[in-house]
This record gives C-alpha cells, structure tokens and sequence, in this order.
C-alpha cells in the first residue's frame, strides 16, 4: 500500500502551490519526482513529511493518515532534506543516540547497523566530532547514515546528490537499491535526470504544481512519442509545449 497523496491541494498561504496532485509510492518502489525549479517538489515533500496541511485532500502511509495518528505516521518516514539540519551542540556519535531513541530502535542491532553505515560512507572515525568539523558533504552523508540507520517504511530523500562525492553517489545508490529490495518505499526528488532515468521505476513530472504525467519511462514515451527517448527529452518537451 505504501504512500498515497489523494487530490492534494496545498501551499504556504492561501493561494495554493498544489493543484489537485495525486499519485502513489507502492511497497519496494523507487519513483522519481521530477521537475524544475518552483514546479511543487518540495512543497509536495513538505506535506508528505507533515510540515504543512493540505487545504484539500488527504496523505495516506500504510492506510495512516497524520490526523489519525501523528506518531504512528511519522515513525514510518525517514526523511534526507536538501540541505542538511544538525544539531550544532551534539557529535555524531549524540546524532546517532538521538535517531535510535526518536524510532525507538533496539540500541545494540542499532548500533551494528551505524557501524556499517558509518565505514561505507568513511564516517567511523569520526564519531566525536561535531557538525562545525564537517564539510557540506559530510553532513550529507550523516543525515544519510541517521536516515538508513531506522527501518522507515519510506524514504523521502530530496536532491541527495548535491555535495557528494562521486564514490558517496554510488554507496547511497547501492544503499536505495538494497532497502528497495527490502520492500521499502523510496520518493526521491532530484534534477539529475540521467541517474533517475538509470534507477528509478517510475517517475512523478511535476510542472506548475500539477502533475502533468506519471509513469514508467517506456509508459512517459509512448504518452509522448515525439519527445525523444529519455527522460531529460520528455521532460523539456513537456515544458516547451506548456509554455508555448
């Protein structure tokens, strides 16, 4: 079942950024959640995660809505923001205890799983230093490591490849692909559209804050034939003849 957004209307005021947007995340699916700048990706993400309410329509997560059970919803969301949110005051080592107590995490499978996490992404050595020690892409990689740390139903990563390196890319890559086959849900938001078209399995083209199509990339292709053959073709063919 998964992730349902049902007829989202949305925004930050009055006037509504969403307009009617429906879609879905099924169990072990990874979909691409595509578009240009202002075209609603994180405004739809910020509803999803419960950051704002929908004016109309509901968010569903395993048949949970927010309004039923705030705790039950969000305990199934592990969430990778754009740009990373530490605590200044407290070491990784402290950001990891914090995950583990906020999911409720068994301290000890818990910790053999950040050990991992941790060596993959050439974090074990740091433990005790604190975010100021950091570059931007090492705090990426810790909001990375305390994402995948929790067994979240879905993950909702926006623009995670921003600031990592390219041997990060392909460890994160490898890290979606194993909880995928775990039978989890993934929505990534991302504007690199060669490696969305490599691994996602279906895609959310979003534009002026509607959801212009959606669909596998053969499905994208034969609803627009003429647009070329990948997805960055589609994509700016989309937005051509919507501007036209």
């Amino acid at each position: 079942m998964a992730l349902e957004v049902s007829h989202v209307v949305g925004g930050y005021s009055q006037i509504p950024v969403l307009k009617d947007i429906s879609f879905d995340v099924k169990d072990g699916e990874l979909v691409g959640l595509i578009g240009l700048n202002g075209a609603g990706k994180s405004t739809t993400i910020n509803h999803v995660i419960g950051l704002l309410t929908p004016h109309k329509g509901k968010i569903t997560l395993n048949g949970v809505t927010i309004d039923q059970d705030s705790q039950a919803y969000k305990q199934q969301i592990a969430y990778i923001p754009e740009t990373p949110v530490l605590y200044q005051e407290l070491t990784l080592r402290e950001h990891l205890e914090m995950t583990m107590m906020a999911y409720d995490l068994d301290q000890q499978v818990a910790w053999k799983t950040a050990h991992g996490l941790l060596k993959t992404f050439r974090l074990d050595n740091k433990l005790d230093w604190f975010p100021a020690n950091f570059s931007k892409g090492m705090k990426q990689k810790v909001m990375i490591v305390c994402a995948f740390l929790t067994q979240a139903n879905l993950f909702i990563i926006d623009e995670p490849f921003l600031g990592l390196d390219p041997l990060a890319v392909n460890d994160l890559l490898h890290l979606i692909e194993s909880r995928k086959q775990q039978g989890a849900s993934i929505l990534m938001s991302t504007h690199v559209l060669d490696t969305a078209q490599r691994y996602c399995d279906r895609f959310v083209l979003l534009h002026d804050g509607q959801v212009k199509t959606e669909g596998t990339l053969s499905e994208l292709q034969a609803a627009l034939p003429e647009a070329g053959e990948s997805l960055n073709d589609i994509y700016l063919s989309m937005t051509k003849v919507d501007r036209s």
